[in-house]
């Protein structure tokens, strides 16, 4: 078998052509630290079984951060046959090293002149065939977005792997200061007998959106106008799909469900209907309004603004902490916590990587918008709804500055920022689609997953003991609530939404779920119940201790996975709960005093 290793520095389409070889979905996006773990796929190509390996983007072989790292143990401990370098045509200039350094190890290249329709369009013309020549290495011209020069790629690939190689692959060693002259001098050389740049390159609507977008004083307004508007359109979208879903499935549980336990009452059916069915339908009538959050966000995330907005965050990260790498993170943890969590490895220190990490979790994922959407939608109007939900989002991002700003001295960090600012891009609808099916099959396998063991947890400690009222004080559910009762009653959450959040450790998914088993009504029952017994400002109290408590098992289990302590792990969920309770406290105490 042959194996096949893809290498280049971010934001040059490495795994937009990975997915196009292999016909896989590894994530793509326009920042460093998307592709974290080694994404391998087999394929067969030029009459061998190859196996093709999705390395993380990195700039250099001889960088100290996780991912480079990661790069430089997989080159040393595996045998490879080709490497297929991946460069920007745009951006050639500051990439071609890496091809250097893989040939000064011996390893057989091909070098993939990706995203020429963007160089071409600025007037940057390069002779392929000349590199070609000069570097002793096939240099073919590519567009991973729109799949040109695919099959020339994999001729040239199928030609080196058919090769005898007799020459040893060498072992990383550190460069000297000869070597790194030597490399910049080989650089300058072939960039000025193989690329032509226009006399002023043709690149206006970069330059006039960058104006825009990087301005030192609306950049940050013009951000958070973007991230409420995505928010409106969202709610605005979503709420009327969301109420077919749920009048469907009362409508399927009225006229076949029910008729089918007509002869079969008791507990079976109770677990069935009441648990199971009840739980899942109603979670599962949020599915089209995460589908649009997805499809949203994956225009927003490929086409480069989200670089922009870490470089603008980087001033103001940096007096907290942290930097612009970890400002993309935590927007990375708006979808969910956990492969955010796994993107610090691109952090060079191993403080920063730590302060990261511990503020990442109060990131507003997507499962904690599923409970969010749901209580907004059941108590406020549409007038309200998205400023209660963007008002959520900004306590998010409050709530990691103070964090960062209280542990900051604990985690010092003095390592520069590097970001690559690609050209701006809008993504193919083809992209579009892909990324968006990939995020919500992981969100639908990971919420199915916790959802049903959730849901049918809570039906048994809201139906146990048997001889007794559901969902009473009497069973197990009511006498946990009742005993944490005098923790929660200050911040007006009740013994009911306590049993919910207690489930919502387990994954935030379960919290609707949760509610409406323990209210026995789902969909628009159960929202006209919350409207009917819970107020606004103990909802609001309540979305304010699920936002910021305790993270999901998943997230706990990838903190300590990605840490290495426990005592890192104990101290973070400690403080998410202090954190917590202190917040909502503050905000329902506040908000009774003036209402009254």
């Amino acid at each position: 078998m042959k194996r096949i290793a893809f290498l280049g520095m971010p934001n040059t389409g490495k795994s937009t052509l990975f997915n196009r070889l292999s016909g896989s979905s590894a994530r793509v996006g326009n920042w460093p630290g998307i592709t974290v773990d080694l994404h391998a796929v087999k394929t067969f190509l030029g009459g061998h079984i190859a196996e093709l390996v999705d390395l993380p983007g990195i700039y250099d072989l001889q960088g100290l951060s996780e991912d480079e790292k990661i790069v430089q143990s997989f080159i040393n401990q595996h045998k490879i046959d080709l490497a297929i370098v991946v460069l920007c045509s745009a951006q050639i200039e500051r990439q071609l090293s890496l091809l250097l350094q893989l040939q000064k190890l011996n390893i057989p290249c091909v070098l993939a002149l990706n995203m020429h329709d963007e160089a071409k369009k600025m007037g940057i013309t390069i002779d392929a065939l000349l590199l070609e020549k000069k570097l002793k290495t096939p240099a073919i011209k590519t567009s991973a977005k729109y799949g040109e020069g695919i099959a020339e790629l994999l001729k040239a690939c199928t030609k080196v792997i058919n090769q005898k190689v007799t020459t040893p692959i060498k072992k990383i060693k550190p460069l000297n200061a000869s070597d790194q002259i030597s490399n910049e001098k080989t650089i300058q050389t072939l960039i000025k007998l193989t690329v032509k740049y226009p006399i002023k390159l043709n690149d206006k609507n970069t330059k006039k959106l960058d104006r825009l977008f990087l301005d030192p004083y609306w950049g940050l307004p013009i951000f958070f106008v973007i991230v409420f508007s995505i928010f409106q359109f969202i709610f605005t979208l979503g709420k009327p799909i969301q109420d077919l879903m749920t009048q469907f499935f009362n409508f399927f549980r009225v006229d076949y469900l029910e008729p089918l336990f007509t002869n079969h009452h008791g507990i079976f059916q109770s677990l069935l209907l009441d648990g199971l069915y009840l739980g899942v339908t109603t979670v599962a009538a949020f599915v089209p309004i995460i589908i649009l959050f997805f499809l949203i966000m994956s225009v927003v995330e490929d086409s480069g603004y989200f670089s922009r907005a870490a470089f603008l965050m980087d001033t103001l990260m940096e007096k907290i902490g942290l930097d612009g790498r970890g400002f993309v993170m935590m927007l990375m943890g708006f979808g969910c916590n956990v492969p955010a969590l796994m993107g610090t490895k691109i952090m060079r220190t191993k403080e920063l990587r730590l302060l990261t990490m511990f503020v990442i979790p109060f990131s507003l994922c997507s499962a904690r918008l599923q409970v969010f959407l749901f209580i907004i939608t059941a108590l406020f109007s549409a007038k309200y709804g998205p400023l209660v939900l963007f008002g959520l989002y900004l306590l998010s991002f409050f709530t990691i500055f103070i964090s960062a700003l209280i542990f900051k001295h604990q985690f010092k960090n003095k390592e520069p920022i590097i970001i690559e600012l690609p050209p701006y891009r809008f993504p193919t609808m083809n992209q579009i689609i892909k990324r968006s099916v990939l995020e919500i099959k992981h969100f639908l396998t990971r919420a199915t997953k916790f959802i049903i063991i959730g849901v049918l947890l809570v039906w048994a400690l809201t139906h146990f003991p048997m001889d007794v009222p559901i969902a009473s004080e009497l069973t197990y559910s009511g006498q946990l609530g009742k005993w944490l009762s005098p923790i929660f009653h200050p911040i007006g959450i009740n013994e009911q939404l306590v049993i919910a959040l207690i489930f919502g450790f387990i994954a935030k998914e379960i919290v609707i779920g949760a509610l409406a088993v323990i209210y026995g009504v789902e969909g628009s029952a159960l929202a006209h119940h919350l409207y009917s017994n819970v107020s606004q400002i103990q909802a609001i109290s309540f979305m304010i201790f699920t936002l910021i408590y305790t993270p999901c098992l998943s997230t706990i289990a990838t903190l300590r996975n990605e840490s290495k302590s426990l005592s890192f792990v104990i101290y973070s969920v400690f403080w998410a709960l202090l954190l917590a309770w202190v917040f909502s406290f503050i905000f329902y105490q506040t908000s009774l005093y003036f209402s009254s």
